[in-house]
């Protein structure tokens, strides 16, 4: 059994939270709750967290998938260093985003959601994992080998090396003789 990549599940966690986050800031603000100084600041709060989370990292074996448009997020994130590939630092860093959460029941799940994210990526931390950036890698040249300069001349089956030589001066002996009879 191969070993658990908690950093991918942290990311999609962490972006559903964001995301879930930044919908109960909305309708926090938008209905004129009591405290929605706290549904204004999940707002801020879901957005940069779906902005962090966005770019997936690149994972330890296996393919990488990357989610469209990563690119230029991935760009940014790769930008503060650090700060963003250490995955001690995003679960304090989604530990504190989360707590302001937890005061309006418009933001609650998503208070619940960015803890639970913020509890995996510890997991991520102390297994020695950390956010590394999926670039697109640059095609390899291709080299013609120095043993395929010429295709083959004659199609295949080809005969051995020593039966291929032909006698110009027997024709008749040049003549490539099959080994293997043929039925019909």
């Amino acid at each position: 059994m191969g070993k658990i990549e908690w950093a991918m599940w942290a990311n999609e966690q962490a972006l559903a939270a964001g995301f879930i986050y930044l919908t109960g800031g909305i309708v926090g603000v938008a209905g004129q709750f009591s405290g929605w100084k706290f549904a204004a600041f999940g707002i801020a709060a879901g957005v940069f967290v779906c902005l962090l989370e966005y770019p997936r990292s690149k994972r330890i074996k296996g393919t990488n998938f990357e989610r469209t448009g990563q690119y230029c997020f991935t760009v940014c994130v790769k930008a503060f260093g650090p700060l963003t590939r250490n995955y001690y630092v995003r679960a304090f860093l989604h530990a504190v985003l989360c707590i302001p959460g937890g005061f309006m029941l418009a933001t609650v799940l998503g208070c619940v959601c960015l803890g639970i994210a913020s509890l995996i990526y510890l997991s991520a931390a102390i297994h020695g994992e950390h956010w590394e950036p999926i670039l697109p890698e640059a095609e390899p040249t291709k080299h013609v080998s120095q043993s395929i300069k010429q295709p083959p001349q004659n199609p295949p089956p080809r005969p051995p090396a020593d039966m291929r030589r032909k006698r110009l001066d027997d024709l008749e002996a040049a003549a490539y003789v099959n080994p293997i009879p043929v039925r019909e």
